[in-house]
């Protein structure tokens, strides 16, 4: 299948989406052509999974053998992964709607209804707009009830970013890893917490910068002050998100990118919810209520 691309550019950045694939970031790249987010061929792309980025909704991240119960009703949801789960959400692969725009703007729209099959019972629609303004790169998420009930709700962001940048010299800088959250959650094999977050472990402590090296990551903090910062030295790019976005997800993906997730709740925090598990920030919206929030990419230095 070709996909079709959607360009955004100005001074600093090159942004390439994709539409009919989930809305998906294809590629952002500072205007030299070097890599932000890591840089992916459109040949090799079959889901949003081999994407720069993508968004998770109508709920981010896993739920516990695809099954939850919200306000006395059982909802079990189809298994999209191996182990028995339903994860990210139900619009990263399917077609969105692009609106007009204006100079360094493109948003997309979606709504569940036009899909017999999405794996939600509730009707939703979302919008995701994508804005460059000089340095910074701004991503709105929004998510709209439009059922006749309550719904539980969240969003979050997917994008893995370019890790291993190169130095003045020719060698590949790793580079400092920094961010404000105090707590972390403890997982199964199924990458699923098994209860509330607790205080940070030294080794899991970014609230001082420091080097990822060789350590492998996959976890959820939360407690998030809701900025990040990778520093080569020779360039930075901080990322900066609305308070909407408590939890912070980080994960060393296995191509050597590096998954920064700014996201509204718990990993499966429907389920920790019902158990009555505190501290995961479950959300609700009423019918026509909205969920939305920015996130934010600026780059500094000699990109």
């Amino acid at each position: 299948m070709t996909h079709r691309i959607e360009r955004l550019s100005n001074e600093f950045y090159t942004l390439d989406v994709l539409p009919d694939l989930g809305a998906s970031i294809l590629n952002l790249k500072a205007a030299s052509g070097r890599p932000v987010m890591r840089p992916v061929d459109l040949a090799n792309v079959q889901t949003s999974s081999q994407c720069a980025s993508f968004s998770l909704l109508p709920y981010s991240n896993r739920i516990r053998d695809a099954h939850f119960t919200f306000q006395g009703r059982e909802i079990q949801l189809r298994v999209n992964t191996k182990d028995g789960l339903a994860q990210h959400g139900d619009v990263r692969n399917r077609p969105w709607q692009v609106r007009p725009k204006g100079d360094g703007v493109l948003v997309c729209s979606f709504n569940s209804q036009d899909f017999a099959d999405i794996n939600w019972p509730w009707a939703f629609t979302a919008l995701i707009e994508y804005r460059l303004s000089g340095p910074h790169f701004d991503t709105t998420v929004t998510l709209t009830n439009v059922d006749s009930s309550e719904m539980p709700a969240g969003l979050g962001l997917h994008p893995y970013y370019h890790r291993k940048q190169d130095g003045p010299d020719g060698k590949k800088l790793d580079p400092l890893l920094g961010f404000g959250a105090g707590l972390a959650y403890d997982t199964d094999e199924r990458m699923l917490p098994t209860a509330g977050p607790r205080p940070l472990r030294p080794e899991e402590d970014y609230r001082t910068p420091h080097a990822v090296g060789e350590r492998t990551i996959d976890r959820g903090y939360t407690a998030w002050d809701g900025t990040a910062r990778l520093d080569w030295g020779v360039r930075a790019l901080t990322i900066t998100a609305d308070n909407v976005y408590s939890h912070l997800i980080v994960f060393t993906a296995p191509d050597g990118s590096l998954a920064l997730e700014p996201v509204t709740h718990a990993t499966d925090a429907f389920n920790l919810a019902a158990r009555g598990v505190g501290g995961v920030d479950m959300r609700t919206l009423q019918p026509g209520q909205t969920l939305a929030g920015t996130a934010r990419v600026t780059l500094e230095g000699d990109w």
